[in-house]
């Protein structure tokens, strides 16, 4: 299991730093409605993370059994196809950086969050997390990844927990923070706010490669 959950964790990590979410989150709880917001979108983000991990450890289990000190071509190629997509992400996000000087460019849905309810944070949330392409891959990459491990029921459930909790600590955290001491929180989330906007592109850009090597890594080593 450790080797598993080793393996689980660049691509948990990948999603938990991604700006996208983690800029929606500290949008919300800048806004008139922030506790009921933010607390909705988190928990959508949470959910999405779950479903889409449980749903690919299940669909790899038809990928068929093999001796695990032998070659897994299946789950290699998947890997490799993975990593593939990653490292396309990758140049696209480096493609779409803003220039010295310019504004970064952002998703228009992200004016309407001030006006959002805490049921549109929730499905927010959970299609950022369970849709978007981006962590849908890293989630598609740590569900084959435990549903070919070999790993009992308990070990599976403990590994996609793992993955869940760090993948979804990015968003959790301001929220919770918020939660606890907002009045003192409101400053730094809005410095915080400023610098992901800024370098939203170049941090993907930087985190997908990285992450995709590692998938095409351990998709040559499954043959």
């Amino acid at each position: 299991m450790n080797s598993v959950i080793g393996d689980i964790l660049p691509l948990a990590l990948g999603i938990a730093v991604s700006p996208i979410p983690i800029i929606a989150a500290i949008l919300m709880l800048l806004s008139p409605m922030a506790r009921g917001t933010s607390v909705g979108f988190l928990i959508g983000w949470v959910l999405g993370i779950v479903v889409a991990v449980v749903l690919f450890t299940l669909l790899s289990g038809i990928i068929p059994e093999q001796d695990p000190d032998a070659s897994n071509p299946v789950s290699g190629v998947i890997k490799l196809l993975l990593g593939a997509g990653l490292l396309f992400l990758a140049a696209r996000q480096w493609r779409t950086r803003p220039k010295p000087g310019e504004e970064a460019a952002l998703p228009k849905w992200m004016a309407a969050i001030d006006t959002m309810t805490a049921g549109r944070g929730f499905v927010l949330g959970f299609l950022l997390s369970a849709v978007n392409p981006k962590n849908l891959l890293m989630a598609i990459g740590a569900g084959v990844t435990i549903g070919t491990g070999g790993l009992s029921a308990g070990e599976s459930t403990v590994a996609i927990v793992v993955f869940t909790l760090i993948a979804a600590c990015s968003v959790a955290v301001p929220v919770i923070a918020y939660l606890v001491a907002s009045a003192r929180m409101a400053a730094p989330l809005e410095s915080l706010r400023g610098w992901l906007m800024h370098n939203n592109a170049t941090v993907m850009a930087v985190l997908l490669l990285v992450i995709g090597v590692v998938v095409i890594g351990k998709g040559i080593g499954s043959f």
